[in-house]
């Protein structure tokens, strides 16, 4: 999976790459090249004193050392341009695969673990492509290209390089073994982290309400604390790494200074092939801990880039049509037909048999007991789900085969916990259409009854809105939620419950407005309350996820036991 995520994002970029290896080629030659010089100075220029050979191949030196800077900045600089935009491309391709997801597969991803894959996830994968590009090319240069130029220099202190290789290559190899589970757990308890947290942040008045922080503080601590652990653990692997491969150099170095001094002593060899050779060992063996660190980031990009492509390759429950369509014959209209709908791994359907339809312009109510099913009959209507079985129409085409875009802007919905997002009154209206005007604005807020709390505030529409609206009541996030659907222009309008939180005068001047100011358009009204619905054109009631009743407030009175009973619980209404 990180192959082909790099192959699909980084790919695209690859003239930026050719120009980063190209300067990394640059970068590693340098370095190669350097030690000849300071042999030929010392076995040359000092040697038989001749101090213009000095300060010539010193300046050679010199202007290669600026050389070999330059390039490896302007590597480093290239390499972090294609990794934030491969960074960038990946979040994009997450988040848009994620708007297109039905509330089964965000549910079975969990929000949290979906900001993780999105943010922390994608981070390993820009920052394996950021030290990849950069050592791609070095590290195997400087290891190869090392101990070709140590054989040339020297071969028979060469084999000091036979012992030390492999013996690094054998620490790095067993430590990552180990760190492969480490990285994929420590990226699971940091979901449970940011599940943990995203709940105690958006619960905070439940947890305080119940006095539950002492019980919410101790289950965050065992998350984190479960954490650290696992973190402590891939820690101590880099602990163990690095000193040892220190260790493995150090030791090498002594024993180049301890046999090439032999060696020099004997006249075998120059004091300046010594230095030389002294410094391709090192080069290899930086070589050998570049490519070491690299192997250590890839297996931990390897479980984010997994992460990544589950969300990548999930199968929407939205399938789009081979061809959608986006002119609807009729206006207005919804029809249920022989509808059911079940949740993956449920043993029972939730709804069963659902039939009714709503013309153009008229007012269809549901009611029924809690659980009755309710919220997920209006769901199917903007394909929030699909139907196990059966058929959802909006004016007249099956929501399967409608362009999801043309089905969406026929319909304003408006969600059973109204949900507001940072920013202005006047920004969040316009969330249901950018082009309003103010005045539109205003309009919409009188329909819903919001004008007057609106106007109340210090800066009219350009007041505040916290993060899901906390800085308002529920009844005023009701109703800016209302506004906002109104602003969308909607064939259909769908109220999920959405006066609950209003007093019974507010609730009947809105429904009276809407009746009055918007009689052409659909309305679909999820209420607990009788008296929201009494004046509906017709009434669907809902009992275990069946049709118990069709008819208009008369006629179930008449027919239905289930509405009769939920009638005289709320008005003492003698059926």
């Amino acid at each position: 999976m990180l192959g082909k995520l790099l192959v699909k994002y980084a790919g695209k970029y690859w003239p930026w790459l050719i120009v980063v290896l190209v300067f990394q080629f640059a970068s590693a030659m340098a370095s190669l090249y350097l030690p000849n010089l300071n042999r030929d100075i010392i076995n040359v220029g000092v040697q038989n004193a001749d101090i213009p050979y000095i300060w010539r191949t010193g300046g050679w030196m010199l202007l290669i050392s600026l050389g070999q800077i330059l390039a490896s900045v302007l590597a480093t600089l290239f390499a972090a341009r294609v990794a934030m935009s491969v960074g960038r491309d990946i979040r994009a391709a997450v988040f848009g695969k994620v708007s297109e997801f039905s509330e089964r597969e965000v549910s079975h991803f969990g929000p949290g673990s979906l900001i993780t894959r999105n943010t922390n996830d994608v981070q390993q994968v820009q920052m394996l492509t950021m030290m990849g590009s950069t050592m791609l090319v070095t590290a195997p240069l400087l290891a190869i290209g090392g101990i070709i130029m140590a054989l040339l220099t020297d071969v028979g202190l060469s084999w000091l390089l036979a012992v030390a290789i492999p013996v690094l290559l054998i620490i790095a190899l067993l430590v990552i073994s180990r760190m492969v589970p480490l990285f994929r757990s420590y990226q699971t308890k940091l979901d449970a982290i940011n599940r943990i947290l995203r709940e105690q942040l958006t619960g905070v008045r439940v947890v305080r309400a119940f006095v539950r922080e002492p019980i919410e503080e101790d289950r965050f601590r065992v998350a984190n604390a479960e954490m650290r652990t696992v973190g402590r653990r891939v820690g101590s692997l880099f602990v163990i790494l690095f000193p040892v491969a220190m260790l493995v150099l150090d030791v090498t170095i002594v024993g180049v200074i301890w046999f090439g001094g032999i060696e020099v002593n004997r006249g075998n060899i120059e004091v300046g092939t010594l230095f030389a050779f002294m410094q391709y060992v090192m080069q290899i063996l930086m070589g050998v801990l570049m490519a070491s660190f690299m192997t250590i980031m890839i297996p931990r990009a390897a479980v984010s880039a997994e992460r990544i492509g589950e969300v990548l390759d999930a199968d929407t429950g939205l399938a789009t049509a081979a061809n959608p369509v986006t002119d609807f014959p009729e206006t207005g209209t919804v029809s249920f037909e022989d509808v059911e709908f079940s949740y993956p791994g449920a043993d029972e359907a939730v709804l069963s048999g659902i039939t009714f339809a709503a013309a153009r312009g008229e007012t269809v109510a549901i009611v029924g007991s809690t659980g009755s099913g309710k919220t997920t009959l209006v769901s199917l209507l903007p394909r929030l789900f699909d139907v196990s079985a059966g058929a959802v129409r909006v004016d007249g085409v099956d929501v399967r085969e409608a362009d999801l875009e043309a089905l969406w802007a026929t319909i304003g919905l408006v969600p059973q916990r109204a949900y507001l997002f940072s920013g202005t009154i006047a920004s969040n209206l316009r969330f249901g259409r950018e082009d309003a005007t103010d005045d539109e604005l205003w309009q919409a807020l009188e329909i819903a009854q919001g004008a007057d709390f609106v106007r109340d505030m210090p800066d009219g529409l350009d007041s505040k809105i916290a993060q899901g609206g906390t800085n308002v009541s529920g009844g005023q996030r009701q109703r800016l939620a209302i506004a906002r659907a109104i602003i969308r222009r909607p064939e259909i309008l769908i109220f999920d419950d959405s006066f609950s939180a209003l007093d019974l005068t507010t609730d009947a001047r809105l429904r009276q407005a809407l009746w009055t100011e918007l009689p052409e358009v659909t309305k679909i009204v999820v209420a607990q309350r009788v008296s929201t619905i009494t004046d509906a054109d017709r009434i669907v009631v809902l009992e275990g996820g069946r049709i118990a009743g069709l008819g208009t407030h008369e006629q179930l009175l008449a027919t239905s036991e289930t509405y009769r009973e939920i009638v005289e619980s709320q008005l003492g209404v003698d059926a």
